[in-house]
């Protein structure tokens, strides 16, 4: 039977699926009012969808067998779609997706980021960071548009840079706070708290 007051989402990764346990973890507590009803890689080997099944969860692989993006974004979509849900979240999901893509989930598709956006948009957003000297770093929650790590801000959480930092040990710092900021902002969309507007 289909709990109606739990929001069904759809997550995709590419990788370990860390973020992702920290929302299956909320989901199986009761924290999160969310229902996973797919997990979806675009890569065979992802950690994440042992995570997804030791949970129970549905899993899909679209592998990268596609030549063109549009073509591998419409199949995505049809995917996500037979779940129906009311949020898609990124949680590690290394591909850059089409604004066709976006705009269907405009409203409705959520990313974490690791960096301070608008600081550091893009990748080794760590060695970027300690390069910079920036005394504060950390994760960036926030809706996708089709402008690449812009879209609203959702939530932020800040750590310390120390001086000895290398990019793996502040990697770690910044992890622990996504997992903590990525189930609280999942679940300020759930409750109606947040709501994407166009700027």
């Amino acid at each position: 039977m289909v709990n109606t007051k739990l929001l069904p989402l759809v997550a995709l990764i590419s990788g370990r699926g860390s973020n992702l346990q920290a929302i299956i973890d909320q989901s199986q507590s009761g924290q999160l009012p969310v229902e996973i009803r797919a997990v979806i890689s675009n890569r065979l080997q992802a950690q994440g969808l042992a995570r997804a099944h030791h949970a129970g969860i549905k899993t899909h692989v679209l592998n990268q067998q596609y030549t063109h993006r549009e073509i591998f974004d419409k199949t995505l979509m049809n995917l996500i779609d037979s779940y129906t849900p009311k949020l898609v979240v990124l949680a590690g999901f290394m591909r850059i997706l089409t604004p066709r893509f976006v705009h269907h989930y405009k409203g409705r598709l959520l990313n974490i980021h690791p960096s301070l956006l608008p600081n550091f948009p893009g990748l080794d957003t760590h060695q970027r960071a300690i390069q910079a000297g920036v005394k504060e770093h950390g994760a960036t929650v926030h809706f996708v548009t089709d402008k690449v790590d812009q879209g609203p801000i959702i939530l932020q959480a800040r750590v310390p840079v120390y001086p000895d930092d290398t990019p793996d040990i502040l990697a770690a710092r910044v992890l622990k706070e996504e997992h903590r900021i990525y189930p609280e902002a999942i679940r300020a969309f759930a409750e109606k708290k947040i709501i994407f507007k166009d700027e």
